[in-house]
């Protein structure tokens, strides 16, 4: 038994709240994605709710695998599949044609629909009216549920550790999911915050950040994290990248929000430049440590940057263990890939604080 993974599908099943209405198990739609990137949404669910997914949905062309059995659509409602889910977070967030017709033929079967796109289904037509003839559910999690307030700033009770990338997709959530596991298991006070479509898809509940109107993306987030016990820690989930050009708004509205005592860098150290930007190279984690780090002393000028968190899913083991080692020379702080090892000594960093 992979005590991990079981740990896991515990610390998710405690944390269900929205999401229940969406009806499981899933069948994951990977589409026709290019990249296994693209698939970041499906591979989350598969890696953090496994037991609510029957299996997967590729297109013809389709470069992503999350590693279950692929199915059609009435192989996975023979298995007792009840939702598409659209696994995808493609660039822009749109709903091909060719995927509509797939999700046609879902409804047209009895399949509910869920997705984080910022395309909604609720904008298509034939989609809303297909779905009110067959019965069927479409729910939208990337849409805000509340009118959240303006930032305030006002400094609130309990502790906040935010994760920051140099990166997109480098994995933040990850790192999150796993640190919120670890400090679990040590007896602390804690709480996963999501705020991105996956994670309120594994979770149940949290802020779709980057749907949210820009002048109240801080004080969603203030929303998200209020005043707790002293002891207690929000695990706030990461979103794009300060020194991303195309999402830095988000990070910085995170940074502030969430008035963080603590930082985990993180970092992804196979990629040649920066997400779906060819022309940017990828920043060291010492520029973005020295970069967050004065803008986070802003809410709290107590905030530290506590460990690094480095996704080496394309490195062997022992190519992995010799980089987080170089990392936590030159870095002078605990270095770990808290999905591959455990997230045990970010969190003992976290209760040094």
């Amino acid at each position: 038994m992979d005590l991990r993974a079981e740990s896991r599908k515990l610390s998710v099943t405690l944390h269900l709240g929205t999401s229940a209405m969406i009806k499981t198990p899933y069948l994951l739609f990977l589409g026709d994605v290019p990249d296994q990137l693209s698939a970041k949404v499906a591979q989350g669910i598969k890696d953090w709710r496994p037991d609510n997914a029957v299996g997967q949905f590729r297109m013809d062309g389709c470069k992503a695998d999350v590693g279950l059995g692929d199915m059609t659509l009435a192989e996975a409602k023979s298995k007792g599949a009840k939702t598409l889910v659209l696994g995808v977070a493609n660039r822009g967030g749109y709903i091909s044609d060719a995927w509509k017709a797939v999700l046609m033929d879902a409804l047209n079967m009895g399949y509910d629909l869920a997705s984080g796109l910022h395309n909604l289904l609720r904008d298509e037509e034939d989609l809303v009216a297909l779905a009110a003839e067959k019965g069927c559910e479409l729910h939208d999690v990337r849409v805000p549920s509340v009118e959240y307030p303006i930032a305030t700033g006002v400094k609130r009770s309990g502790k906040r550790v935010l994760a920051v990338g140099t990166d997109c997709s480098v994995g933040k959530m990850y790192t999150a999911l796993a640190l919120d596991e670890a400090m679990r298991a040590k007896g602390m006070k804690s709480t996963f915050r999501a705020t991105g479509q996956t994670g309120i898809l594994i979770t149940g509940d949290g802020v779709p950040l980057d749907a949210v109107v820009a002048d109240f993306m801080a004080g969603s987030i203030e929303y998200l994290t209020p005043a707790n016990d002293d002891d207690h820690w929000d695990i706030i989930e990461g979103q794009g990248s300060l020194m991303h050009v195309s999402y830095s708004g988000v990070t910085l509205a995170l940074v502030h929000g969430g008035q963080p005592d603590a930082l985990i860098l993180c970092h992804e150290p196979t990629r040649k430049h920066m997400r779906g930007l060819p022309d940017y190279s990828v920043p060291t984690m010492q520029q973005i440590s020295d970069l967050a780090l004065p803008l986070a002393r802003v809410g709290n000028p107590a905030c530290q940057v506590v460990g690094i968190s480095v996704n080496t899913q394309h490195m062997s083991e022992d190519e992995a263990v010799a980089y987080l080692a170089g990392v936590e020379a030159e870095m002078g702080m605990p270095a770990v890939d808290p999905f591959r090892h455990g997230a045990e000594r970010l969190a003992d960093a976290i209760a040094a604080l």
